[in-house]
């Protein structure tokens, strides 16, 4: 984050409840007063700059609470810091336990020791890949998805954004075409937006706004690019169809088990009222068919046997 005034973000840092100082460089530490001071005097060579106050918070999944010792959330933050290349300047480093994630804040002047702003190019991005590499090298945990996220404490555009993230979320659990998918944003008051290659009507990328706040998909969420959301709906289609023929099938399944104990039903209770069941009596007509085979097959044999000319 980026502020215009080090009072209150110094206040509201040093302020909480147990709140400890862990390191620092280039400030005054007789009071918070003397901290902010520090701080806006560098700041008068560069008085141009509208938002002067870095502040970053390094939060830690709980999973990773005893390893992170004090001296080891320092050894994180500067080594941080050294990646994001905020380095030559005044900083405070202050760990807080008002949350179940073992954290600290950052706060850090953008007009380093030489007089030069550092800068916050493309550092959403820087920021995603170090923590990466030092997660990995320090065998950290990763978070497991964002609706791990205590979204009750978020403000301002990160608020705005999770309130983004969970209604395409819902969006997309029960949309099959891209059609069905903009109009239940619309019913979130999210605006879908396509990005085209161009003058053609190839489609790069998508945007989602809510008010006068507009996000890339893949800010939102990587899992929300052009390319991968159609890849889901397309998934949901093909299952959505897959069930519908599931359906069709095991009603034809029910149907024809119905239809066969009806007919066989009412076979047997024909034959019943038909009463051909009967073990008793001979059928003359039978015995006498049975008599006339016999003799036939016998003249049939005897001729046989008779020497040929």
């Amino acid at each position: 984050m980026k502020r215009a005034a080090f009072k209150g973000c110094v206040r509201y840092v040093m302020d909480k409840q147990d709140a400890k100082l862990l390191a620092s460089d280039g400030v005054l530490l007789q009071d918070m007063d003397s901290i902010v001071r520090s701080f806006n005097i560098q700041c008068l060579v560069k008085s141009n700059i509208k938002h002067p106050v870095g502040h970053i918070s390094l939060s830690y999944s709980p999973e990773d609470a005893d390893k992170l010792s004090n001296k080891i959330m320092v050894t994180l933050a500067k080594e941080y810091m050294q990646e994001m290349n905020i380095k030559d300047t005044q900083y405070i480093v202050v760990r807080h336990y008002d949350n179940g994630n073992p954290h600290v804040h950052i706060v850090f002047n953008r007009i380093d020791n030489n007089g030069k702003v550092i800068s916050d190019k493309n550092d959403r991005y820087r920021n995603e890949a170090i923590c990466k590499k030092i997660k990995n090298k320090y065998e950290l945990s990763f978070g497991k998805s964002k609706d791990k996220v205590k979204q009750h404490r978020l403000r301002g555009k990160d608020k705005t954004k999770y309130q983004v993230y969970n209604a395409v979320k819902d969006a997309l659990s029960r949309s099959t075409n891209w059609d069905n998918f903009e109009k239940r944003l619309k019913e979130n008051g999210i605006i879908l937006s396509y990005k085209y290659k161009g003058q053609t009507n190839e489609i790069q990328g998508i945007s989602f706004t809510i008010g006068n706040v507009t996000f890339k998909g893949s800010e939102v969420d990587r899992g929300f690019s052009y390319l991968k959301i159609d890849k889901l709906l397309d998934e949901n289609t093909q299952n959505h169809r897959q069930s519908k023929v599931t359906e069709q099938v095991s009603n034809q399944q029910n149907n024809t088990q119905s239809s066969g104990i009806g007919i066989v039903e009412s076979i047997i209770g024909g034959l019943d009222s038909m009463s051909i069941f009967q073990t008793h009596g001979e059928d003359p007509e039978e015995r006498c068919f049975q008599h006339e085979m016999e003799r036939r097959q016998k003249k049939i044999n005897k001729n046989s046997k008779r020497p040929k000319l």
